[in-house]
This record gives C-alpha cells, sequence and structure tokens, in this order.
C-alpha cells in the first residue's frame, strides 16, 4: 500500500495548493471542466443505481468511482481547492496572495460548473430522446431531488438556511478527506482505497456537494423541476459553497497542517 505519514503528506498538501495557485488560467480551467463533468455523470450514475436497484446505499458505494477517476487524472474540483491553496498562504510561500487564492476559487468554480452544466444538458437530452419525451423515472428522481433540495429547505428559513450550510460543511469534511487520500499512498489500490471511504460516507448521508449540485439543480430544471435559478442559488448553491470552504478548510486543512507542519513545541517531561 506504500503508506505515507502525515508529516510528508500535509507537506505535499501545502505543495499542492501552491503549485494550483500558479497554474495558468487555461490549464486551471480545463481541469476543472473535466472534474465538473466526470463528478456529474457519477452522480447520474449513483442516482441511475439507486433507482434501479431500490437501494441508496448500492448507489452511495458506487458513485466514488467518479471522484477516483478525475483525481487519478489529476483534475480539479472546488472543494479540494478550497481545502489546499489557503494552506499555501499561510504557509507564506513566495508569490501567494489572498488575490491568487480567489483567483484559483473563481476559475475553478466556473471550470466546475460549465463542465457539470455541460453534462446536464447532454444527460436530459439522452433521458427525453431529445427533448421528445418525458424524462422517464431517472429524470424524475432527479427533478424531484432539485426541488426538495431547495423548496424544501426554504420553508424552514433561516434554519433551512443553516441546515444546508452545515451538510456543506460535513460534506467537506469528508470529500476534502478524500483529496487528501489521493496523497498518503504511492500505490493506485492505495489512492483509491483511501478516496472510496470518505465520499461514499458523505454521498449516502445526503450532505451537500456544491460541484454535484452544479449538475444536479439545472439538471432538474431542464427536466421540469419546479423552482427556479434563484431557487437554487439561495436555497442551495451558495451556502453550500461556504459551507464546503468552512467545512473543508477547519476540519481537513488547517487541523493537519496546524499539526504536522506547524506543531506546537514538544512538551517538556521533568
Amino acid at each position: 500500500m506504500s503508506y505515507i505519514v502525515p508529516a510528508e503528506f500535509a507537506t505535499k498538501m501545502v505543495d499542492a495548493g501552491e503549485s494550483k495557485i500558479f497554474m495558468s488560467t487555461r490549464d486551471t480551467l480545463i481541469r476543472a471542466f473535466m472534474a465538473g463533468a466526470i463528478l456529474a455523470l457519477a452522480a447520474v450514475f449513483a442516482v441511475t443505481v439507486t433507482v434501479q436497484t431500490g437501494s441508496a446505499l448500492v448507489g452511495a458505494m458506487l458513485f466514488p468511482v467518479g471522484f477516483v477517476m478525475l483525481y487519478l487524472m489529476g483534475f480539479d474540483l472546488l472543494t479540494g481547492v478550497f481545502m489546499l491553496t489557503p494552506l499555501a498562504l499561510l504557509d507564506r510561500r513566495p508569490g501567494v496572495t489572498v488575490g491568487g487564492v480567489l483567483r484559483n476559487w473563481g476559475w475553478v468554480f466556473l471550470g466546475n460548473f460549465a463542465g457539470a452544466l455541460t453534462v446536464a444538458f447532454m444527460m436530459a437530452f439522452v433521458f427525453t430522446m431529445g427533448f421528445s419525451t418525458e424524462p422517464g423515472p431517472i429524470g424524475e428522481k432527479i427533478s424531484h431531488v432539485g426541488e426538495a433540495r431547495t423548496l424544501g429547505y426554504a420553508e424552514f428559513g433561516a434554519a433551512g438556511w443553516a441546515t444546508i450550510f452545515l451538510r456543506g460543511m460535513l460534506c467537506n469534511w469528508m470529500v476534502s478527506m478524500g483529496v487528501v487520500g489521493a496523497m498518503i499512498s504511492t500505490s493506485v489500490s492505495g489512492k483509491v482505497i483511501a478516496m472510496w471511504m470518505p465520499i461514499m460516507l458523505f454521498f449516502f448521508m445526503g450532505f451537500e456537494h456544491s460541484v454535484v449540485n452544479m449538475f444536479l439543480f439545472p439538471s432538474a430544471m431542464i427536466m421540469g423541476g419546479n423552482f427556479s435559478v434563484m431557487d437554487y442559488m439561495i436555497w442551495n448553491e451558495i451556502p453550500t459553497a461556504l459551507g464546503n470552504l468552512v467545512g473543508g478548510l477547519a476540519f481537513t486543512g488547517l487541523t493537519l497542517y496546524t499539526t504536522h507542519v506547524r506543531t506546537a513545541p514538544k512538551r517538556a517531561v521533568y
């Protein structure tokens, strides 16, 4: 399995964050586009499996295949850069600025959204035979998910918004553990196992992932979901993204960085 100890992979996390900040705009967009598209396909796959088997657990067990593929190919998700790039800033890497971090987040967001939206249109076309028939059970399932996870939260006002935010935090706690999982082994099998576990957990628990939602909600609207773009943005995407940022950075990035890179002085024993 070629396990790498935390002190070593925590430094790799900072290095990865630095490299993403200095990556060209072209490469950032292409990698983000592909990540959004592949994760969208994995979401369709998981929904399809869930509908056909009647088991949400089976769908959750198989969803991580998309996450594994995109990270083995070196593509970037917004949830991952939320956790990695601030570490390069905290480590005071030369040339790393707040503006550089925000720039990276912005381009990755656009790339992820473009990739997810492309797959949303493609799959909506497939499910409806070129928008000439009803979407079928899988398309209906996606449209109902869109309604439940926008209007369903809106019914509870501030408590609903806070619930999305917390689900976003919990989601990227797990997803960022998957990102780190890709760094803790030098073998493909080791990386896959380490990535698979937390991604399966987040998906089965129904936590909110900003990039998965970039596919689910536009796809649901295309196939007749009864909610608006503003419903999607205010009652899902914005609080989800903010929760993803806080959860990934606080629960994974900062804890690993402070305890394995910027460790406190050893306790004196008398």
